[in-house]
């Protein structure tokens, strides 16, 4: 794997493992911008997008914009870019994205990664002024990316985006929920429907029978009793025929099996099929979006980070952002 941690052969990673794996070190910086790049690494690439937005900051200062602050949460999760005051999260750039970290080893100040959009897939560089800490910063974010990728082997992928898999279980049993709701009111309309039918039909004089126990969807069922034959009505024409026993009987049983069948934590789910399980599952187990996922995660990974350190200011503008 080309994990080109170049500067870091011969030093120690500067943070505990359990402040970036339980928790994530905050900086400070201003947020010069980001801008598409054609390359995922390259040192003219990043050279060439420092300076465009440098150029383009300087526009802006000059029509008296100041340069944003941001605050910077790196973990083995990510690194997010968020709003100092509001904590709102502006970038959220996973690690497997990130492909080239470096910074200006003449201006300690300036430092830029190289990230993968997640829904363009274009890859975008981000700049910052860190206020003479660039160097922590990428280092940094190579022991995340370094820590992340060790977990990731570990744990054999099991649980990579847990959240996102107990979402969507969390979201197939409220659909099961629901149909199970529908199936209820839809066995109850329909013994509804048997009992007026069979009080339509009863002969004069005749005692409707006691209802008997309920059954376990805590409705009264319905007392087989069979038909009697149509009479005419005062203007001479027929009544719509009630409708055969055994075929009411039949579908009344058919929706109790498939109420029971799709009950909330069933074994299986409609199509015959056990439930996704993210805890217990084993390599190639996962649903299709998850193990593109996992697969874009391994490619990310396998791709590597380089950390290099290299010179940007090359105008006469870098001194004045």
């Amino acid at each position: 794997m080309n994990r080109a941690f170049s500067r870091k052969k011969d030093k120690t990673w500067m943070h505990t493992p359990e402040a970036l794996s339980k928790h994530y070190i905050p900086y400070s910086a201003k947020f010069l911008g980001s801008t598409e790049v054609e390359q995922p690494k390259g040192t003219e690439v990043v050279r060439d997008a420092v300076r465009k937005l440098k150029f383009a900051r300087h526009i802006k200062k000059s029509e008296g914009q100041k340069t944003p602050k941001v605050e910077l949460q790196i973990s083995i999760y990510g690194v997010k870019i968020l709003d100092p005051k509001t904590k709102e999260v502006l970038h959220n750039c996973q690690l497997h994205r990130i492909s080239f970290c470096a910074d200006d080893k003449t201006d300690k100040r300036i430092f830029t990664f190289i990230c993968k959009d997640s829904e363009s897939n274009k890859h975008l560089c981000y700049v910052f002024d860190s206020e003479k800490c660039a160097e922590e910063i990428t280092l940094t974010i190579g022991q995340a990316f370094d820590l992340a990728y060790r977990k990731f082997l570990e744990s054999g992928g099991k649980d990579v985006e847990t959240r996102k898999q107990i979402a969507g279980l969390q979201k197939r049993i409220q659909e099961l929920e629901t149909e199970n709701i529908e199936l209820k009111n839809k066995v109850q309309d329909l013994e509804n429907q048997l009992r007026i039918t069979q009080v339509h039909t009863s002969p004069a004089g005749s005692v409707t029978p006691k209802s008997p126990s309920t059954d376990i969807f805590d409705m009264v069922p319905f007392s087989p009793i069979s038909p009697q034959s149509s009479t005419p009505t005062r203007n001479g024409t027929q009544p719509p025929p009630v409708p055969s026993r055994s075929a009411e009987i039949s579908a009344v049983k058919s929706l109790r099996k498939l109420s029971k069948h799709v009950a909330i934590y069933p074994e299986r789910d409609l199509f015959g099929a056990e439930p996704f399980d993210p805890f217990s599952c084993g390599a190639g187990d996962f649903p299709p979006d998850i193990q593109s996922k996992l697969d874009e995660m391994q490619e990310g990974f396998k791709m590597g980070l380089t950390l290099e350190g290299t010179v940007f200011c090359l105008d006469p503008l870098d001194s004045r952002c």
